[in-house]
């Protein structure tokens, strides 16, 4: 007969499955289905969800992790029991009513925001937002009854394990003392640097093909994966098979070049989870921040680099045709640009932590019901004009309603955006240390030597540690905030 934990595995294999269909009806959803899929897609979707909480909260899961906690099993297996304990535990507080009523809200709500959204309709978007607020509320009060936290807290955990507004709250406040300062000085050495910007039209088409070519470059594995087009660039799938996005202006060509690049680092990542574990939970990645760490350090600290973005220069002179903007030098200037703006996935990285910022204090009011809907587009306004002195009053399209997540209830991710950055800019210069001739061999294109390091000590590990033993173990330090300041001063003050 098969032991506790041999058939806890089986479940969790199962599960697995269901994910694997429900991440491809999802990334379909937002690339090729047809607006009147919609509903049918979200009730589908949400009566998935529903089967998978039904499967998890068994209690016959819960006897079992019992048993299997009394067994002998390696360490491996240890850190896989501990992570289905967590899993069963999450989602044992939350009823099959509520999972089923948020996945509906979300899905109704994200696909109406794909055309208010350009319609700029606050009023129709709030509408649905509130219904998507009031559910998480509901959820956040459950999982904070249950171990002690905040409601944010007990949300931000779901995404950031180990993470607490506390923390946050210090990391950021720090970060506020010498951001603002920092871009100041920089947005005034700029001022000074004469900039030639490419002129378009540049035709979707060769914008996809520099894409693909650049995918190759940073070993994509087109063998199970591929390219499309979303309202929102994104990863989904699962590591089989993973469907990366990106879209395009044919005014200019960088930001689908650079949201290609960050999202190929996520699905690097995913691509290279250990095959060995797959179908159980210490597969999967580590945690949303350790995800985002290897899509920025993809699109920022190598992407961005003047080295990297030479050797791929040649290929987006064949893609996009030669002209004076894409000079060496003005090239490296013109994506090393720092123009605080509206759009968040557009912006620079002196400016994102910015973004990020906002968007954390506002979640976290909302939540705590500190503030509610309505509130949201003055406070916005009040904090882009503090940090960025951008006003955005009236613009909600390029303001509170621009992004996707708060759509389907993800509270508490915006966090990791910038969490991820610092963890990217700590593994960086690790590597730097452990690879002396970096720079030379990425100038030539032989980036093979960085994606060992980032097998051996991120990506095989998947969640067998904890994200602060798996940096310590990476880089010798848990998470040290200067790397991000210094890799920010050295770019855009000293180089």
């Amino acid at each position: 007969m098969s032991s506790a934990y041999q058939q806890l595995s089986a479940i969790f294999q199962r599960l697995s499955r269901f994910s694997h269909l429900s991440a491809i009806a999802g990334c379909d959803m937002q690339t090729t289905m047809p607006p009147g899929g919609s509903r049918a897609r979200g009730e589908a979707l949400a009566e998935m969800s529903v089967l998978q909480h039904e499967i998890l909260t068994d209690k016959r899961v819960g006897d079992l992790i019992q048993e299997a906690e009394q067994q002998s099993l390696n360490d491996v297996d240890r850190a896989n029991l501990l992570e289905i304990r967590r899993a069963y535990q999450q989602a044992t507080l939350l009823p099959a009513s509520l999972v089923e009523a948020k996945s509906i809200a979300g899905s109704h709500c994200e696909h109406a925001w794909r055309q208010q959204r350009p319609a700029n309709d606050w009023k129709g978007f709030s509408a649905n937002l509130k219904e998507v607020v009031r559910l998480s509320r509901e959820e956040a009060q459950l999982r904070a009854d249950a171990n002690g936290s905040s409601r944010y807290d007990a949300l931000l955990d779901v995404f950031e394990p180990g993470m607490t507004s506390a923390k946050l709250d210090s990391t950021f406040g720090e970060l506020k003392t010498w951001l603002p300062d920092l871009l100041q000085q920089v947005v005034e050495k700029q001022s000074q640097q004469e900039i030639i910007h490419p002129k378009g039209p540049f035709p979707v088409n060769a914008q996809r093909e520099l894409g693909l070519d650049i995918m190759k470059v940073l070993g994509f594995d087109f063998n199970h994966g591929r390219l499309d087009v979303s309202a929102h660039p994104f990863c989904g799938g699962v590591p089989e098979d993973v469907r990366i996005t990106t879209r395009y202006n044919e005014n200019e060509f960088l930001s689908a070049m650079m949201g290609v690049i960050h999202e190929t680092g996520h699905a690097r990542y995913e691509q290279n989870l250990p095959q060995q574990w797959r179908g159980q939970p210490v597969a999967l990645a580590r945690s949303t921040a350790i995800h985002e760490s290897q899509s920025l350090f993809m699109e920022m600290q190598l992407g961005r680099s003047r080295e990297f973005l030479q050797r791929m220069l040649p290929q987006v002179k064949i893609q996009m045709g030669d002209q004076p903007a894409l000079q060496s030098d003005n090239f490296v200037r013109l994506t090393q640009q720092v123009k605080p703006g509206y759009i968040r996935v557009d912006a620079d990285e002196l400016s994102y932590p910015a973004h990020v910022v906002l968007r954390y204090e506002i979640e976290r009011a909302l939540i705590e019901g500190e503030i509610e809907v309505d509130d949201i587009p003055a406070l916005w306004d009040e904090k882009m004009q503090q940090s960025l002195g951008i006003d955005t009053r009236g613009n909600y399209r390029d303001g509170c309603m621009q992004d996707i997540h708060w759509t389907d209830g993800a509270f508490g991710y915006f966090p990791t955006y910038t969490l991820g950055a610092m963890y990217a800019a700590q593994l960086f210069q690790a590597v730097k240390k452990a690879i002396p001739q970096l720079s030379e061999l990425i100038r030539e294109g032989d980036l093979q030597p960085v994606f060992n390091w980032l097998q051996q000590n991120i990506w095989q590990h998947g969640s067998r540690f904890s994200t602060e033993q798996l940096l310590l173990n990476a880089t010798g330090e848990a998470l040290n905030p200067h790397y991000f300041r210094q890799h920010l001063e050295q770019r855009y003050l000293h180089n």
